[in-house]
């Protein structure tokens, strides 16, 4: 019975994740323009004409617009369709992880805003502050009425998630000559520090470091980049927090389980 409860409920959050993902996308690609979040209404970002709400629906009205627009004929951006489909299936996946319980309205919030953080730092490479900042102050409603560890592990690693990582992008940036990290990527792990609690926030560093080195090598390899060229942090730490937001408990267990 359980079990179909969760199953039920992934079903919900997938739908309910299309929709918040089609919003978000516009957060992202209005933020990054300096624009107003809810005005004008949805329009054609090329030439302007307003959209009908059966072109609004998730996934199907790219899929049916065959990616362009249907006045302009303008192509529209994949971006809204894989951002709409990615955050339904994490929602999906924040569902089956945690259930029935109140930590998966605490996944479901960091979800958003890393949806959010991973589409502006791939299109510009910023993290923006009002993003930031929304996350911090929702954070700190929801952890004080969710929480599985004391309120003071959360604030802790706020303080620590920021200063531990400036400290390594000064370090960084004295040896390499140049600035290694952004202070987005600081104000980010800050954020992650607040929501994931101390342990998890160092999991969540190392994981994110470990990604961005190992799809780094790949890309260099590949030809994609060049040696020497910046690229985006702000996915590699999503990625990084959500794998220790989900299995940093037995990831640090099983690594404990090699010690003496």
């Amino acid at each position: 019975m359980e079990t179909i409860i969760i199953i039920y409920l992934s079903i919900f959050l997938f739908f309910f994740g299309l929709l918040i993902g089609s919003f978000l996308n516009v957060v992202a690609i209005r933020m990054l323009k300096g624009e107003s979040i809810a005005f004008p209404p949805s329009h054609c970002t090329t030439c302007g004409h307003p959209l009908k709400p059966w072109e609004l629906v998730p996934l199907l009205s790219y899929l049916t617009l065959r990616g362009s627009c249907r006045y302009c004929h303008a192509r529209i951006s994949p971006a809204y369709f894989w951002g709409e489909l990615t955050t339904g299936l994490l929602f999906a996946w924040a569902g089956w992880m945690f259930g029935w319980q109140l930590e998966t309205v605490v996944a479901v919030f960091i979800i958003s805003i890393l949806v959010v953080i991973v589409q502006t730092d791939f299109r510009e490479m910023i993290i923006p502050n009002k993003v930031i900042a929304f996350g911090v102050v929702g954070g700190i409603i929801i952890r004080l009425f969710i929480h599985d560890l004391p309120l003071w592990n959360y604030g802790m690693s706020f303080i620590l998630g920021g200063g531990i990582i400036y400290l390594i992008s000064v370090v960084s940036s004295f040896i390499l000559k140049k600035e290694a990290m952004g202070g987005g990527d600081v104000k980010l792990f800050a954020f992650v520090g607040l929501m994931l609690g101390f342990k998890l926030l160092l999991l969540s560093i190392f994981l994110a470091s470990l990604l961005g080195f190992l799809i780094g090598v790949i890309l260099l390899l590949s030809g994609r980049t060049k040696r020497g060229a910046y690229i985006p942090f702000g996915p590699y730490i999503a990625m990084g927090s959500l794998i220790s937001y989900a299995w940093g408990n037995s990831i640090i267990a099983w690594y404990l389980g090699f010690l003496p």
